[in-house]
């Protein structure tokens, strides 16, 4: 049987307003309100599946060499040992050679407690070299999280807490 160890959750409206607005400044509130009241948490398709899928809150569409911020609206509290790592959808990263900018997101267990809800971003990004625009439909999947058991070395004595968000942790 395998250990329950994560729970995902949405972050609050108000911290999805905030980031929705920065990111698409042009859109009506009442339509972000919308946004998040549709967004899914993430699933795995099958008992297989080691990937949670994580869905497009919009309809998203990424130019050839252009790229896209996408709040997604959630968050996950996880079991301390364990990080939440983000990679493209197989099919997008295989059709379109789409990728995440910083090429795997790390989702820290303490992210959960960072100031901004521990809001989970996908920045995307459209790699094709052969002139294809990525097309994902609002609801569809995006982006997959696996979580993987992670070990620390002998001599570490971190005790340092996150307070920040991203990038916080080497600061």
């Amino acid at each position: 049987m395998m250990e329950k160890i994560a729970q995902f959750e949405k972050v609050s409206w108000e911290q999805f307003l905030g980031d929705f607005k920065k990111n698409f400044p042009m859109m009506e509130e009442e339509n972000i309100k919308e946004i998040y009241d549709a967004i899914p948490l993430p699933k795995r398709a099958t008992k297989g599946s080691a990937g949670y899928d994580f869905y497009a809150p919009i309809d998203l569409r990424i130019e050839k060499g252009k790229e896209m911020l996408v709040p997604t609206g959630i968050r996950v509290k996880m079991e301390e040992n364990y990080v939440l790592m983000l990679f493209p959808r197989s099919s997008l990263g295989f059709k379109y050679r789409l990728q995440l900018n910083n090429t795997v997101g790390i989702i820290d267990s303490d992210y959960y407690n960072a100031k901004n809800e521990g809001h989970i971003f996908c920045k995307l990004t459209n790699d094709t070299h052969e002139d294809k625009v990525v097309e994902v439909e609002k609801g569809a999947g995006m982006v997959q999280g696996i979580f993987v058991p992670f070990g620390i070395t002998i001599d570490d004595e971190v005790t340092e807490e996150r307070v920040g968000g991203f990038g916080s942790t080497t600061k």
